[in-house]
């Protein structure tokens, strides 16, 4: 075993060890944002993960004496957060959307899209205001850059009677995507296809159509904090005003939906810019708990899809 460092020597509990982190981090200035958002939180996340601990579950652990390892552990992971300002996800190789744990590092952004949290909602199969009444009527759902694959790994769990096709132009993204469905044991419903938005799915069709594509502006691109620069720039930028993509989807979304399906989008800040381009588009703006207007949904026929029958519809 090594020699303790420092930190190591005289921390001893996991409530010491986060105190320790939080008090880093912040002296530090890190940027959070990869699934945290504050240094508590990041703290807490690092030193439960970092033990293999639930990660729902701080308070029963707070006082337990670590072993010398699980000591030295904690103290380098903390240490590499601070002088490397990776994010923990990518330290940790993992990252939890709506509590599924999946794989990540640096081919992948870490997922943290408001989809997930859209998706798992009453909007889709709840009893009043829903976007899709019957989840098992879904047959057929498009992840379009999918990552990690979360956002298909998510709909699978959401839409039981539905294939996935889930598409990505980075050929090492997709490696990252196919460690989580086969961890998932969802290879049997989720397609993994390497391909620019639509290119590769000429002819086929969906019921939705998921997305959260590249959509930070040129300008954010180049006043990234640290954290962020780890990410592969091509999952983040997106033209001048990080929107050439989503402009993209809105042309050719509707020759890939069937009627009565309908498109949901993650736009980031650029709401009154697309609101402004497209004036006559009836985008119904969804909020979270964490965003205000950063995810629209557009019913099928609102993308020239002419109507034949209604799988969710708002009224």
């Amino acid at each position: 075993m090594t020699d303790l460092s420092p930190a190591a020597d005289h921390l001893v509990t996991l409530r010491d060890f986060l105190r320790y982190a939080v008090s880093r981090f912040g002296a530090a200035g890190l940027a959070h944002g990869h699934g945290a958002s504050t240094a508590f939180d990041e703290a807490a996340y690092l030193v439960l993960e970092g033990l293999k601990l639930p990660i729902d579950q701080l308070e029963p652990f707070l006082d337990a004496k670590l072993l010398p390892e699980e000591r030295v552990r904690l103290a380098d992971l903390i240490e590499a957060r601070v002088t490397t300002r990776k994010p923990s996800a990518y330290l940790l190789n993992r990252a939890y959307v709506q509590g599924i744990p999946l794989y990540v590092d640096e081919r992948v952004i870490v997922p943290r899209s408001f989809i997930g949290e859209l998706l798992f909602s009453e909007l889709f199969g709840g009893d009043d205001f829903t976007l899709v009444e019957d989840t098992g009527s879904i047959e057929s759902v498009l992840d379009l850059c999918t990552g990690s694959g979360a956002i298909a790994i998510l709909a699978a769990e959401v839409f039981e009677n539905a294939d996935i096709d889930a598409v990505d132009l980075s050929p090492e993204a997709l490696e990252v995507a196919a460690i989580n469905v086969a961890e998932r044991g969802q290879g049997a419903r989720i397609s993994l296809i390497e391909g620019d938005l639509f290119a590769a799915l000429e002819g086929k069709t969906y019921d939705l159509i998921l997305t959260n594509p590249p959509y930070v502006d040129e300008v954010a691109m180049e006043e990234l904090p640290a954290e962020y620069r780890h990410e592969p720039a091509m999952a983040l930028g997106s033209g001048l005003d990080g929107l050439d993509i989503v402009r993209r989807i809105l042309g050719e979304a509707g020759a890939h939906l069937n009627p009565g399906g309908g498109l949901l989008c993650e736009i980031g800040a650029g709401r009154e810019i697309i609101e402004a381009e497209y004036p006559d588009m009836p985008f119904l703006w969804l909020d979270t708990e964490e965003s205000e207007g950063e995810v629209f949904w557009l019913p099928a026929e609102a993308l020239g899809v002419q109507p034949s029958s209604t799988i969710g519809a708002v009224e």
